[in-house]
């Protein structure tokens, strides 16, 4: 088992799978401060080879309650505005292309920023009691952190219109129905079906998560077609590991297999 303790964010790591909890009372805003720990301390994760999977939630009532209001206020100029936001769209990014799986366990009030940091993670979780929305409409400004973008993508553009135009909040059982979150759990119980679903990932042969990862990112980039190239060539590569061999004897001999991600 191993941990870091950093200013905004902390995580420890057991049996593969890390948990990083941000952590900025009252509501882990995302400041600049957080930004840059949430960059350094993904950054690590994702190099850690000891590191299967990474759960993402928040410390408190919250998951993230958005950006920094003080921060957003100080933007005066479009191009202050616009320069402002890459940092985060560069954080969310760097989470979204990640070789390893992100899964946003979403506690409390997930809004604004927190809510585009859910949606860059590759599976969301969230308490049914959660609260979540892009309330960036009733501050006269639209979601700048890819919330636009992902969240046509990922659940469609009439829930993407509904949320970002209205700026209402939805339960987390409200947004399983709207497909923004996998699934919704029994309350308080989110952060421990996240480690459930990330135990059953990290037992898997890391060859073939980074292989179906890469299969669906770049495939959505890509022509249908050329998207099926793409996971036959990947399929073909696999065929060499000693994993796969090792997963087709473990079934046809009825025990579980042993990989080790080569």
């Amino acid at each position: 088992m191993g941990d870091s303790t950093q200013k905004k964010c902390h995580y420890t790591v057991e049996n593969g799978i890390a948990l990083l909890t941000i952590d900025n009372p009252p509501m882990n805003a995302l400041n600049h401060v957080v930004l840059k720990d949430m960059r350094e301390t993904i950054e690590q994760l994702i190099e850690n080879d000891s590191v299967r999977v990474v759960i993402v939630t928040g410390a408190g009532k919250a998951f993230v309650a958005g950006a920094d209001i003080n921060e957003i206020k100080e933007q005066n100029t479009r191009e202050d505005g616009a320069n402002f936001l890459k940092n985060g769209q560069d954080v969310l990014n760097i989470i979204e292309n990640a070789d390893k799986p992100f899964i946003a366990a979403i506690n409390g009030y997930c809004l604004g920023g927190g809510l585009e940091l859910a949606l860059a993670c590759h599976i969301r979780l969230a308490d049914e009691s959660a609260q979540l929305g892009l309330p960036e409409i009733k501050l006269g400004i639209i979601p700048g952190y890819g919330g636009t973008q992902r969240s046509t993508r990922l659940f469609g553009k009439g829930a993407a219109y509904e949320l970002i135009l209205s700026g209402n909040f939805i339960s987390g059982k409200q947004a399983e129905l709207y497909r923004i979150v996998n699934r919704a759990t029994e309350k308080g119980k989110v952060v421990d079906e996240a480690k459930e679903l990330a135990k059953a990932i990290a037992a898997r042969s890391r060859l073939a998560i980074k292989a179906a990862m890469q299969a669906i990112a770049k495939g959505l980039t890509m022509e249908f077609y050329s998207a099926l190239t793409l996971e036959r060539e990947l399929f073909g590569q696999l065929c060499e590991t000693e994993d796969k061999k090792e997963g087709i004897s473990a079934f046809l001999e009825k025990r579980e297999p042993k990989f080790k991600d080569k």
